[in-house]
């Protein structure tokens, strides 16, 4: 599995932004950050529920990872998506960083998206969602 991920009830607006402070907390910040339901409506004339991709940085962590690995740069940051499901309730899903750098196959690299993993579950459990 790529991604782990928490459903919670509440305002969409609201869970965004608990999640960018618990981010915060965890030493990421928020380098980009996509509108899907917006941008499809205006590309592609097709509406969604909200749905936002943030791209998450945690700046100490990716430092070590591009002096490990020049390249890694493609496979970050790590994204967080928030959306809004059928049911009302808001799913955040966190992009597994130890299955994805996987890829690279360096210890020093795994050592680190393990620690980048441990983060991100942190967030995660801090939502307190199922």
């Amino acid at each position: 599995m790529y991604y782990f991920s928490t459903r919670v009830q509440g305002n969409f607006a609201a869970v965004e932004q608990k999640v960018v402070e618990a981010l915060k907390t965890e030493g990421f910040g928020v380098l980009t950050e996509i509108d899907i339901q917006s941008t499809m409506k205006a590309k592609l004339g097709v509406d969604y529920r909200p749905y936002r991709i943030l791209g998450a940085c945690n700046p100490p962590l990716a430092n070590q990872a591009i002096q490990a690995e020049p390249e890694i740069g493609l496979l970050l940051p790590c994204n967080v998506v928030v959306r809004e499901d059928e049911d009302g309730s808001i799913v955040v899903s966190f992009m597994d960083p130890a299955a994805v750098l996987t890829l690279v196959d360096q210890p020093e690299i795994a050592d680190l998206a393990g620690q980048v993993k441990e983060k991100l579950e942190r967030v995660r459990e801090s939502l307190g969602g199922e």
